[in-house]
């Protein structure tokens, strides 16, 4: 029997900045070691459909592409698969050229078929020699008449080591026209349904996604399939929990596969993602990347780690992310052929086994905010490890326009992140982690950010007080964190248009020493600076004239913690650009929350191991549906449609 692994599909969308991802019939030339288009011949007249595409006579179109080159090292890492066809469907003259490359994106042709009139070509290849990395992929050269590619697949007779569907998992915070395009993009795509069991609609907003106009069309057509569930506001982790618990009532399926809500998904990475988990060697996490909605073709997370020292995520190769495809493409980036192994995959598209939940539990009761690495790492102690696939992704909603840093969201990133390292650092006292901790708390302080200074000793108060209280809080924090910037006059972003803001100097503008550096002081003229600036902060008071005006204005990205302490206030533009924030002196409350992050960050080291036993004893019990369960139903019960 054949099992078709992957589909060769072009875009839904006609958006031309699209096309990179899919189909690469540009010319490319190198200056100054860098990939240069010479020519771009690519058109969207060209796609025919879903998995057609003509060739223009006498031209040359490359396969290469995120979603339709095929990732040869990760099968061969992951799964028992070793022998793979490619089986090419066309109508015209032309020549059908079959290459792979290695783990440094070095080329080779592999095979090469010539082609007339209709006809099926297929090509036998081996997954035996991409251990270190490498795709495989086909081109497409036209004679004198056009070439119609009227479809591709990559296939293999083997079986897969389990043949569950999988259920959706969608959690959704009044983000109902975002939920409603995905439930359309959906229903529109039978080979993604044929392995997706349920889809969960976990809906904890005000503006429900079920009284959108399109929703009983939507509902109808997918029927059962559909399931929309209300429930209280427990955030990322409330609702991804839920869809885990669902699914375990699913004898049909094998997996979850948790997408966010603020998404436009790509549906044949659903159905690969599904076929992936159904062929590896044992249950794993099979993950997504996740491309910006915004700005279709940069792609922001490859593979993600978690550092031990700090105990801080990060992208495995930082400098080379965001990527723009149409900067330049596979052929052009060797790094993206290597095969990298990740710790985490965000949750935003992230398909988790079911044998992985039996065993370890549901989501850490985090809200937001490492509830996707917390769970990774306890599936990888585990023995399940997690894989973020190539040529598997969706476009998110990024973080370019947010800066989840300084609101009520600092309360979850700082609490999280500590509850993390107590479960799973194996770094005496986490390592560095609790002075990065301090550490971040000294620029805030130094930026005259203390609403998020207060949230973040908020929630080391409350991490110390033991396990116990991350379920007690979990509907509670977040609505107590939004409040408590009332009290913080920096948390107001002014955009009255008929208020025009200005400072006493102007704007002040810097100059970046190259692409993503800036002049931001190191090593010993580091610690001058800090010292410096904390005395200064601690003894001097603001002048008058600087607390009724600001004395400067930055843009966002000149507001780095090493020029805004230099002023006693500051205008800063917001991260959406929607407006300006404040941001001014205030040496009482700099000296109090300066002493209470001394205070909390030496009493947390001094109990760290006594409070990471707490919380590993505890853990099994957090995690546990039967202390899920009553989190679900409080207030206003559950609905099924």
């Amino acid at each position: 029997m054949v099992h078709v692994l992957q589909n060769v599909v072009f875009p839904l969308d006609r958006d031309p900045d699209l096309l990179p991802l899919y189909v690469d019939a540009d010319t490319w030339s190198v200056i100054d070691e860098k990939p240069v288009r010479v020519s771009n011949r690519a058109h969207l007249s060209d796609v025919r459909g879903r998995g057609s595409m003509r060739v223009r006579a006498a031209h040359r179109t490359s396969f290469a592409t995120y979603f339709n080159a095929f990732p040869a090292s990760y099968w061969q890492h992951w799964t028992a698969v070793r022998r793979i066809r490619l089986s090419v469907r066309t109508a015209g003259p032309g020549t059908v050229f079959v290459y792979r490359s290695n783990g440094s994106g070095v080329a080779q042709r592999v095979d090469v078929a010539e082609v007339t009139g209709e006809a099926q070509t297929h090509f036998d290849l081996e997954l035996t020699q991409f251990s270190d990395g490498g795709w495989l992929w086909f081109d497409i050269v036209a004679d004198a008449e056009d070439v119609l590619l009227e479809g591709a697949q990559w296939s293999t007779e083997q079986e897969p080591a389990r043949a569950g569907k999988a259920s959706l998992g969608i959690t959704t915070y009044n983000k109902a026209e975002y939920c409603i395009e995905t439930l359309d993009a959906l229903r529109n795509a039978p080979e993604a349904l044929e392995v997706i069991d349920r889809i969960f609609l976990v809906d904890q907003g005000t503006q429900r996604v079920q009284d959108r106009p399109e929703y009983p069309e939507i509902a109808a057509a997918l029927g059962e399939t559909l399931q929309t569930i209300v429930q209280p506001n427990l955030g990322g982790s409330g609702g991804f929990a839920r869809s885990m618990l669902e699914t375990m009532r699913r004898e049909e399926s094998d997996f979850v596969q948790l997408l966010d809500d603020d998404v436009k998904i790509e549906p044949e990475s659903i159905r690969r993602s599904v076929t992936f988990g159904r062929y590896t060697t044992a249950p794993m996490i099979v993950g997504g990347h996740m491309f910006d909605l915004l700005d279709r073709p940069r792609l922001h997370a490859w593979a993600e780690v978690v550092d031990e020292q700090p105990f801080m995520w990060r992208n495995l190769f930082q400098e080379e992310m965001p990527h723009d495809f149409r900067e330049a493409n596979l052929r052009q980036s060797p790094t993206l052929h290597m095969r990298m192994d990740a710790d985490y995959n965000g949750w935003w598209m992230c398909l988790i086994p079911k044998a992985a939940i039996e065993k370890v539990g549901l989501a850490l009761p985090a809200f937001i905010k490492w509830d996707d690495a917390e769970f990774a790492l306890r599936a990888r102690e585990a023995g399940f490890p997690t894989v973020s696939l190539p040529g598997v992704a969706l476009w998110h909603v990024s973080w370019v326009g947010k800066d989840d840093s300084i609101d009520w969201q600092a309360y979850f990133h700082a609490r999280n992140r500590i509850v993390a390292g107590l479960l799973h650092s194996s770094a005496p006292r986490g390592g560095t982690l609790l002075r990065h901790s301090k550490r971040v708390d000294l620029k805030h302080l130094m930026m005259m950010q203390y609403y998020p200074v207060e949230l973040r000793h908020r929630a080391l108060r409350d991490l110390l007080q033991g396990p116990r209280h991350m379920h007690r809080t979990l509907a509670t924090a977040m609505p107590a964190a939004r409040e408590l910037a009332r009290q913080f006059p920096e948390t107001v972003v002014h955009k009255d248009p008929d208020v025009v803001l200005h400072s006493r100097r102007g704007r002040q503008v810097f100059q970046r020493t190259r692409r993503g550096t800036f002049d931001s002081p190191q090593g010993m003229r580091l610690r001058l600076f800090t010292a410096t600036t904390l005395v200064r902060h601690w003894l001097r008071k603001p002048d008058p004239r600087n607390l009724t005006t600001p004395e400067v204005e930055f843009g966002k990205e000149d507001a780095h913690w090493w020029r805004v302490p230099l002023f006693d206030s500051a205008l800063v533009s917001a991260a959406d650009g929607s407006g300006k924030n404040i941001y001014i002196r205030d040496r009482a409350r700099f000296r109090r929350l300066l002493r209470d992050s001394v205070r909390l960050h030496r009493r947390l080291r001094r109990v760290w191991p006594e409070l990471a036993a707490q919380y590993r004893a505890a853990l099994p019990d957090l995690v546990s549906p039967a202390a899920w369960e009553p989190q679900f139903t409080p207030q206003s019960g559950e609905e099924k449609k």
